[in-house]
């Protein structure tokens, strides 16, 4: 195992995921060329990047798309929990990812599609009202929580997880872009911790093959 301290592991994701930033470019942080800290192990299970020290789930309460409170440690314990942030009017990553891992999810089990939780948090919560976002999130399925709120709050989990966002962007045409990573970070529902990240370009067959070793809490 190696030992860092949580911005180091952040920056050292945030390299590992240059390649899945979406809807824009986002800035890594300036100590972004440290070795992610990865398994080199090539027994991992899993499809995704297994990480040698586990993400801690986020204190992040912010609303649902009900308007309701929602606890992201306490209302996803004891779940497989898929945490992504980005918004409705991306053009790019978002849809795609959030289409993939639904076609993932109705490949699996009942067991295993009752124990996911996919949480997707809004980087432009002015236009991603609870309203929006659960119009939006709709067409994708009833695993899918979408959640709104302060900006702030919502940078400073994503940081903690390794994942750069920023103010959102208006331009001289009136459209509105927000720079983020592309990670989807999934905590097992073993220990409510992140043991692996899904980068840019994980297919669909990757997410459904990773879907019942997370439900199982696999090492």
């Amino acid at each position: 195992m190696h030992r860092t301290g949580a911005l180091s592991l952040a920056a050292a994701v945030l390299a590992l995921g240059t390649a899945g930033t979406g809807c824009g470019t986002t800035t890594p942080h300036r100590d972004a060329d440290r070795p992610a800290v990865v398994s080199a192990a090539s027994d991992s299970p899993y499809r995704g990047t297994t990480l040698d020290n586990p993400f801690t789930k986020p204190e992040l309460v912010l609303s649902d798309t009900t308007g309701k409170p929602f606890d992201l440690r306490k209302q996803t314990a004891g779940k497989t929990t898929l945490v992504f942030f980005g918004y409705t009017n991306c053009p790019d990553a978002c849809p795609t990812t959030m289409g993939d891992i639904s076609l993932a999810l109705t490949k699996q089990s009942t067991a295993v599609r009752e124990n996911t939780r996919v949480v997707f948090v809004t980087t432009d919560p002015e236009r991603d009202t609870p309203k929006e976002l659960g119009k939006w999130l709709t067409a994708f399925g009833p695993n899918f929580t979408g959640l709104s709120g302060d900006l702030a709050k919502v940078k400073k989990a994503a940081l903690s997880l390794g994942i750069s966002v920023e103010d959102p962007k208006k331009h001289h045409d009136g459209t509105v872009t927000s720079d983020h990573g592309a990670q989807v970070v999934a905590f097992s529902p073993a220990d409510d911790k992140a043991h692996v990240i899904y980068t840019s370009g994980t297919t669909t067959d990757d997410f459904a093959h990773d879907l019942p070793l997370l439900a199982k809490g696999a090492g």
